[in-house]
């Protein structure tokens, strides 16, 4: 009789790096049943993952998750507890919040396959609660007090966790500090048959990123302001949006959210991809790659095991000075489009397909 295989997710909302890798893995357990807390996928997150979720929380009934999620945080490690998944051997959790917090026996295996420790009890914090509207006064003593719980309540879940993957290097070592585990490193996979190379470039740079503070795109901004002879085009939409587009020059387009076919186009004619923030992996930068476009990034988090010194240029502080010096080593500099495409076969799906029913096997 073969194992009983569920797979575990936050929620299925739109078609973002996460769930790029619970499609993977329920390409390697295609028996498995999936269990999310909120599932309302938009169109193309239906065509990418047609299979409906075998259970659901109760946060599933609450309204404008996509606006108000945000709210929703202190009420996750309940949800998560309430999915049902006691008939199962297997349990594959794919967590970047509260995934892995799901509720196991010790008869059962774990895998929790960790895009981030939960950013909103860790290293993000602040930016979580000044975004929320909840950094200040009665409220945001509250709020802190909540979130101080949350963290505490993240680091004992870790403990009904039989084995850890890690999208990087970068996650391992949060792993590591946060929860005192190891973590194999098993990079995303990344579709590079969907992003074919392009060798002729256009005179324009782009990010694609969700427009929210620790992204850092205002700092991609203000570079551009400063170089008004250099154009910058930024998909993607966010809390933020208002701000940037209101603090940005003539030279840099804001083109809000595209289909993934209009985002291809541009990631192919792109002089190069830019990226300012510290992203745990960073799946948008290895699809850059993939069309041949060199990256300047901020050497920090994934970025670092992404680029190579011939497929990009990394600097060193989260400064507009730092971007703008990085840009000018990157225009005066050669970078092969082949290159980079070779580098992001790193990445490529097959690989992460083979190693993960690796794992899978040697747990049945």
């Amino acid at each position: 009789m073969s194992a009983r295989v569920a797979v575990v997710h936050e929620w299925l909302l739109d078609y973002a790096g996460s769930e790029r890798v619970v499609r993977e893995i329920l390409e390697v357990v295609p028996e498995a049943d999936l269990f999310v807390l909120i599932d309302r996928r938009d169109e193309e997150l239906r065509s990418a993952i047609p299979r409906r979720a075998r259970g659901t929380s109760f946060l599933q009934r609450l309204p404008r998750p996509r606006q108000w999620l945000r709210y929703y945080v202190p009420l996750m490690p309940l949800a998560v507890r309430g999915l049902d998944v006691s008939a199962y051997d297997i349990v594959i959790s794919s967590s970047h919040a509260v995934a892995k917090g799901v509720t196991t026996a010790k008869s059962q295996r774990h895998v929790s396959y960790v895009h981030t420790p939960m950013r909103y009890a860790w290293d993000l914090r602040e930016e979580y609660l000044r975004a929320a509207g909840l950094d200040r006064g009665l409220r945001g003593r509250a709020a802190r007090f909540t979130l101080e719980r949350l963290r505490r309540w993240d680091a004992r879940s870790a403990e009904g966790v039989d084995v850890f993957l890690a999208n990087s290097a970068h996650v391992a070592a949060r792993i590591r500090k946060s929860y005192g585990r190891e973590a194999e490193v098993l990079y995303p996979p990344v579709d590079v048959a969907a992003f074919p190379l392009h060798s002729e470039k256009q005179d324009f740079y782009l990010t694609v990123s969700r427009l929210e503070a620790y992204k850092r795109v205002d700092l991609l901004v203000e570079a551009f302001r400063r170089t008004p002879g250099r154009r910058l085009v930024v998909v993607g939409e966010g809390s933020e949006a208002g701000r940037l587009r209101a603090m940005a020059p003539p030279n840099v387009e804001f083109a809000g959210r595209l289909p993934t076919p209009q985002v291809v186009s541009r990631m192919q004619r792109a002089r190069a991809f830019l990226f300012a923030g510290i992203e745990d992996f960073g799946i948008v930068m290895a699809e850059a790659q993939a069309c041949g476009t060199p990256l300047i990034a901020f050497g920090a988090g994934g970025a670092a095991e992404i680029a190579r010194e011939d497929t990009g240029v990394l600097f060193a502080e989260q400064t507009a000075d730092a971007l703008i010096e990085a840009v000018r080593r990157f225009e005066s500099a050669r970078f092969s489009p082949e290159r980079c495409r070779a580098n992001a076969l790193r990445f490529d799906r097959p690989r992460f397909r083979e190693r993960f029913g690796e794992l899978l096997r040697a747990l049945r």
